[in-house]
């Protein structure tokens, strides 16, 4: 069973930056490939980025690439989103997941995901 809290979300003006993070209760952290997801108002969970358990593979969104930053700290049990160059169409909740993994792969598939965290605000007015 893993437990996932997300933090660090808030209202920001276009163009800054923000750091969401996601501390997870789990034993075994490092054996979890980790994502973010968003959803905004009326509209279905879309992926973000996503991680494998290493940390040496990575994939985004394209509508997020070249601004937004996956990492991990497996010795923290936490995953990080930097957001960078913020625009009003990243407004949404960003929720953090993790699958049971046994290689070193990453996931983009919201079916993938086992375990979900709650969420975090994420506002970016223009």
């Amino acid at each position: 069973q893993v437990q996932l809290a997300e933090s660090g979300g808030g209202l920001v003006q276009t163009g800054d930056s923000l750091r969401l993070s996601c501390a997870a209760s789990a034993r075994s952290f490092s054996s979890y490939a980790m994502s973010w997801f968003r959803q905004a108002p009326g509209k279905e969970r879309d992926f973000v980025a996503a991680i494998s358990v290493s940390g040496s593979n990575t994939h985004y969104a394209d509508s997020v690439k070249g601004r937004f930053t996956i990492s991990r700290d497996n010795a923290k049990n936490t995953v990080y989103l930097q957001m960078n160059s913020l625009k009003p169409e990243d407004t949404a909740v960003y929720y953090c997941a993790a699958a049971d993994d046994s290689g070193n792969y990453y996931y983009t598939d919201i079916s993938e995901y086992d375990y979900w965290g709650q969420g975090t605000q994420v506002t970016v007015s223009s």
